[in-house]
């Protein structure tokens, strides 16, 4: 498997990260983080450059790591300052440190080349810390599958109707076609859904009752990274489409972190328009939304299953495909692209 890695790719909730060695995998690269003393968070690859012991198995002094097999000390910046019992210290003896930024509360790095680590690129989302808008933090859920599946998903407001019918569909949106648009490293898939009933979370947390009129907007943002906007008006509300935030609206964040081949971190977050001073609907929202990536979890997992069943199978192609493919044909590009550059 193969990745991009001129990119920004989230790791983990800053508010999980503390003064204890914690190792993640991000494209197959093991990597060690842990908060340094004054608070900043630091980000090394997670092997010993002398015998590959992985360094989150030593001990973390000050802000240092000692490795636990033979005592060498690395710095926050994967300088080696210590050798017990050997005062010359070699030049290779170095571990590589990533870039790192916190945004949305997530770690975030950089897994090419640090001259490129352009903070600027970033997967962002307009609303976060908007007047008139509230986010959440949400959780993070493991997935046993490779990451493009996921992808696939989160490019597919089709599957609404029928895996999520008890949180975010109706079986009003199952016959309404969607519309493609594509930009050089984003893909938006959307389609409103007229003077239908409300789905179930909107009708609990957004108080509507009745006919609305309902929109999906699933836009993707190289390498994996998803903003989902969703939202429902009274019917005939809103006739422009363009003015979606005078109804109820409500950003879904998916940022995802590819481990290896088979596994993938899907960490998400929630930015909502409606009854952003009750902030003690946000526990019971959030378990409504995860309630629906779990529905989701089941579907993904048992088709990784049947991939490595029978890897040979050809799957038939739908309309409701146009998206996924486009983004699986952007990604292997990109791939390519960066292959090529490289000496």
């Amino acid at each position: 498997m193969t990745y991009i890695t001129e990119a920004w790719y989230p790791v983990v909730w800053a508010d999980r990260v503390g003064r204890e060695l914690t190792r993640h995998t991000v494209l197959d690269e093991p990597i060690v983080i842990y908060r340094l003393e004054n608070g900043d968070i630091a980000a090394l690859r997670d092997v010993c450059p002398h015998r590959r012991a992985p360094l989150s198995l030593g001990k973390l002094k000050g802000d240092t790591i000692e490795c636990g097999y033979h005592g060498m000390t690395f710095d926050c910046s994967g300088k080696c300052v210590l050798i017990p019992g050997q005062e010359i210290i070699p030049r290779t003896a170095m571990v590589r440190a990533f870039p790192l930024q916190v945004k949305y509360g997530m770690v975030w790095l950089y897994m090419g080349e640090p001259k490129n680590a352009d903070p600027a690129k970033i997967f962002h989302i307009e609303q976060y810390g908007k007047e008139g808008w509230h986010a959440v933090q949400g959780d993070t859920l493991r997935i046993e599958c490779n990451y493009l599946s996921l992808c696939d998903n989160l490019l597919d407001p089709a599957h609404v109707t029928f895996v999520h019918a008890s949180t975010l569909g109706t079986p009003a949106g199952a016959a309404v076609p969607v519309n493609n648009d594509y930009g050089e490293s984003t893909i938006t898939v959307w389609r409103w859904i007229r003077n239908g009933p409300v789905i179930p979370l909107f009708e609990k947390f957004g108080k509507l009752q009745g006919l609305v009129d309902r929109w999906h907007y699933y836009t993707y943002s190289m390498p994996c990274n998803f903003s989902i906007d969703m939202g429902s008006c009274v019917a005939g509300a809103i006739p422009d489409m363009e003015k979606r935030s005078e109804g109820v609206q409500m950003f879904t964040c998916h940022m995802l972190t590819p481990v290896d081949e088979r596994t993938v971190l899907q960490h998400w977050f929630h930015v909502r328009n409606f009854r952003t001073d009750e902030h003690d609907i946000d526990a019971a929202l959030s378990a409504g939304l995860d309630m629906a990536y779990r529905e989701d979890k089941v579907v993904l997992e048992r088709i990784q299953i049947e991939e490595e069943r029978d890897p040979h199978f050809k799957n038939i192609t739908l309309g409701i495909d146009a998206a996924p493919m486009k983004m699986r044909r952007m990604v292997a590009a990109t791939i390519e692209s960066e292959a090529a550059g490289r000496p």
